[in-house]
Formats: structure tokens, C-alpha cells, sequence
């Protein structure tokens, strides 16, 4: 997944902080383009922040990336706020399924990102 960034350098930094507590690291460089991923020891990245072409603008859009624990949602909401992200919605219980915990928050170009942990009590809509 590529996210375009109307600022490179201003996203790296915020996704650099905002992601460290969710076990993502600054790994694929292909400057100015950056890829995230968790800190496995591999070149493996599924998450990319790059800049937008000349002319075009950014339609913002909603990620959400999986928590490890409560804490990390936490930590991620706080992170991303010093990093310059707006909040979007506090870390807490949501009301999508039993167990859902998350956190949102706007990044410097208006996307909508999310650290959520316990998908566990997701049921498929069964079709009619």
C-alpha cells in the first residue's frame, strides 16, 4: 500500500513516530519514497509513504494498521499527536464488535489512520 504525501519529509517523520510504537520501522529507502514494516530483520516492507506528483492533490483516505495491545493503541495516539497528527477519535472501546479498541488520528495531509487491536470478536455478515 502507497499513501501519497504532499509534504515527503513532514510524512516520513510523522509516520516514523507515529508507527514505532505499532513495531513499524523506516525500511524499504527508494528516496524519496519510504516503506514501513515491522522490525523482522527483512527488507519486507507493506506500507509506503511518497510524494505526490506535481499538479495533482491528495484525496485523503482511512488506514488502519493492527495493534499489538491496548497499550500500543495508546502509545500510537500519542505518538502521532506530538508528531503533529490531529486527533480523530481518543484511544477506547468502539462500538463495531465486542473487544474493539482503537484510535484515530489525522495525518498532516487529512488521511485518516488507526491503530486497532482484537479483531477476534468480528463475525462475517452472513449473506441472505
Amino acid at each position: 500500500m502507497t499513501l501519497k504525501a504532499s509534504n515527503i519529509d513532514k510524512s516520513i517523520a510523522f509516520y516514523t513516530a507515529a508507527l514505532a510504537p505499532l513495531g513499524y520501522v523506516p525500511k524499504a529507502h527508494h528516496e524519496p519514497t519510504i516503506g514501513f514494516g515491522v522490525d523482522d530483520g527483512t527488507a519486507h516492507s507493506d506500507f509506503y509513504v511518497s510524494p505526490i506528483e506535481p499538479g495533482r492533490t491528495v484525496v485523503p483516505t482511512h488506514i488502519a494498521f493492527l495493534a499489538p495491545s491496548k497499550q500500543a493503541v495508546e502509545e500510537f495516539h500519542a505518538a502521532a499527536l506530538a508528531a503533529g497528527g490531529t486527533d480523530n477519535g481518543k484511544p477506547g472501546p468502539r462500538a463495531y464488535h465486542d473487544g474493539y479498541w482503537a484510535a484515530f488520528v489525522l495525518d498532516p495531509d487529512g488521511n485518516n489512520i488507526e491503530a486497532v487491536v482484537n479483531w477476534a470478536g468480528y463475525q462475517v455478515p452472513q449473506s441472505r
